[in-house]
């Protein structure tokens, strides 16, 4: 049926095929997670603590700058609005809060998934279409425990100690602008912190690293493994595992808070 000049037909087939194809990949990819955790007790130790240096370690640099200057813009846009309704004292509070509950932890994942999904989906792309892979399955090792899981595994200890770290800066810098900026003392922005910070704010967002750290290495090595030939093949893998994991990251993160905050709080 030709409608406007538009073959129907064929934006349907198109759209049934987009379809087809994402259901195709949605059944790889849990298929490669439960491939990942089945190998976990075999995890290569001395693997796994390279990963967790190159893919934790090496990020703090560019997510303590993230999230501290999150924290001074958030102080910045709160502070003089708290003072005018005679709140000054729970700014710190809800920078640290915003910080634990949900700044620290997306931002963190989505610094990550820029930096490090990338790495791994470039890497293991380059390793596929180099035969690299191949090579390994001559040589009787499973590309997935010798691959997959140090990265995982890494990926899933390291993204909640960076949100730690980021927690830390951001509510730093929110001090830092909330005492220069709207006169608040320090002594007040930290005890509003004390008063209105609970554990669980922390906790709950390192539970949100931990599964953001397990999407970005799953999608990672996921748009590797399955990355074309050619230097092209390998540039679409590294760009689709950016997007793929970014917008995955802000899904999981509104499941998470309704489970953490609402339902469980």
């Amino acid at each position: 049926m030709n409608i406007l000049g538009f073959d129907t037909n064929k934006i349907e087939n198109k759209i049934g095929h987009e379809v087809y194809e994402a259901c195709v990949s949605t059944g790889r990819v849990v298929v490669l997670l439960q491939d990942t955790l089945r190998f976990l007790a075999t995890a290569n130790i001395k693997e796994t603590l390279r990963q967790m240096a190159k893919l934790g370690t090496d990020s703090l640099p560019i997510v303590a700058m993230t999230t501290m200057f999150t924290g001074m813009v958030l102080a910045v846009q709160t502070a003089k609005e708290f003072i005018r309704f005679g709140a000054a004292e729970s700014v710190g509070g809800v920078v640290a809060i915003a910080m634990g509950r949900e700044l620290a932890p997306v931002l963190a994942g989505v610094v990550v998934a820029g930096r490090i999904g990338a790495a791994i989906a470039a890497e293991i792309g380059t390793m596929k279409v180099t035969e690299q892979i191949d090579a390994l399955r001559v040589m009787a090792t499973n590309p997935v425990s010798y691959l997959v899981v140090p990265r995982f595994l890494a990926m899933v200890l390291m993204l909640p100690i960076l949100i730690i770290f980021a927690n830390a800066v951001g509510s730093i810098g929110g001090g830092v602008v909330a005492t220069n900026y709207a006169d608040i003392s320090s002594n007040i922005y930290i005890t509003s912190i004390r008063t209105f910070m609970e554990p669980w704010d922390l906790i709950g967002g390192m539970i949100k690293g931990a599964f953001f750290g397990a999407i970005i290495a799953i999608i990672g090595c996921y748009k590797g493994l399955r990355a074309k030939q050619g230097a092209e093949g390998v540039g679409i893998a590294t760009t689709s595992s950016v997007v793929t994991s970014i917008i995955l990251i802000f899904v999981c993160n509104y499941f998470l808070s309704v489970i953490l905050y609402v339902t469980g709080g």
